[in-house]
């Protein structure tokens, strides 16, 4: 069930650099249903369902942003790194697990309570810099007892939760949506084509994982699946994200003002093709902010035709986005129909 299937990835825990949980979990997935399955130098989890000589390229990347451990203080207090694209003011308060040599260690991201703030103070949003993670430990040998010390990864603490109408919430959708769609893809898929399923490492500091597998695999044409950013409720204006959420995925035609992906327009017109012969609903985005692994992606070797199909998510890099599961299923279905062909180069 395409549900379950996000409730285990987005309660798995892997920050960029530090994703093996998470792959362990997609590797019993695919296995079964693949000829191939490997992982490279970088951490990239690659599947090979082979085929023709036509090779075809489906990335998700399966790092969350998160915190690493910089240093304890005298008092036992952890202090942190962000790792990943955070707005600060997220962070405050929230229940935190720090990934320790001897196991989960649990904690809260403290700071200082707006009860002693001078009025100035409080009308400023509060920074990383002035934060912590409690423990309980009372001195750095007291941290070190249970298993934390530099470089400890930290992701939060938020269980998977459905809401109303076929919506749900949790964290991490940015990306493990990508990864349900490109699992439930090789899962179901029957191409003539070769077909590259690659769970890539560190996209969140850099695109880095899918920049070295689009180099060393060198596909004709490339897919990254990800999410992107509705503009369905308050606080937002459609002149910002046009996106809506229930009203199927996304294709991308450019990102980050083009600075990131401006997409292979014939990859663009295979999806919508496969999309319209199916009567799958698909929206088109021009995006001003945010870019995906397929802009790593196409520019390696001599350029890699490549676009991304992606999952409108509210609050992304929180621990409480919200996606509607019919995007999802819609997605899974383009691709499947989609790799049934290729794009007419």
């Amino acid at each position: 069930m395409v549900k379950e299937l996000l409730r285990k990835l987005s309660n798995a825990h892997g920050i960029s650099g530090s994703e093996g949980s998470v792959a362990a979990v997609i590797r019993e997935e695919v296995a079964p249903y693949v000829d191939e399955i490997r992982e490279d130098t970088m951490g990239n989890l690659i599947a090979v369902k082979k085929g023709d000589d036509f090779s075809i390229l489906l990335a998700a990347h399966m790092d969350e942003i998160g915190l690493m451990v910089k240093y304890v203080d005298e008092k036992g207090f952890v202090r942190f790194v962000t790792i990943g694209g955070w707005f600060d003011p997220t962070l405050y308060a929230q229940r935190v697990i720090l990934h320790g040599t001897k196991g989960p260690v649990y904690g809260v991201v403290g700071g200082k309570p707006p009860h002693v703030m001078k009025e100035e103070d409080r009308k400023k949003p509060l920074k990383v810099d002035d934060m912590f993670i409690d423990v309980g430990a009372t001195s750095p040998e007291d941290a070190e007892a249970l298993g934390i010390e530099v470089g400890t990864p930290v992701t939060v603490d938020r269980a998977f939760t459905e809401l109303a109408n076929g919506r749900v919430t949790g964290k991490a959708f940015d990306n493990r949506a990508g990864c349900v769609m490109l699992i439930k893809t090789l899962q179901t898929v029957q191409s003539p084509h070769t077909i590259y399923g690659v769970f890539t490492v560190q996209e969140e500091v850099g695109l880095k994982g899918a920049k070295t597998v689009a180099y060393s695999l060198n596909p004709d044409c490339a897919i990254a699946t990800d999410t992107t950013i509705p503009g369905d409720h308050p606080g937002i204006e459609k002149k910002d994200a046009s996106l809506q959420m229930g009203e199927g995925p996304v294709i991308t035609i450019v990102d980050s003002n083009g600075r990131g992906l401006i997409a292979n327009k014939k990859v663009i017109a295979w999806l919508r093709a496969a999309a319209a012969g199916k009567e799958i609903k698909v929206q088109l985005e021009v995006g001003k902010g945010g870019t995906t692994d397929a802009t790593s992606i196409h520019l390696e070797r001599g350029g890699i035709p490549s676009t991304t199909l992606s999952i409108p998510t509210r609050y992304i890099h929180s621990p409480v986005e919200v996606l509607d599961m019919k995007d999802i299923e819609g997605g899974i279905a383009l691709l499947v129909e989609a790799l049934k062909s290729k794009p007419d180069f």
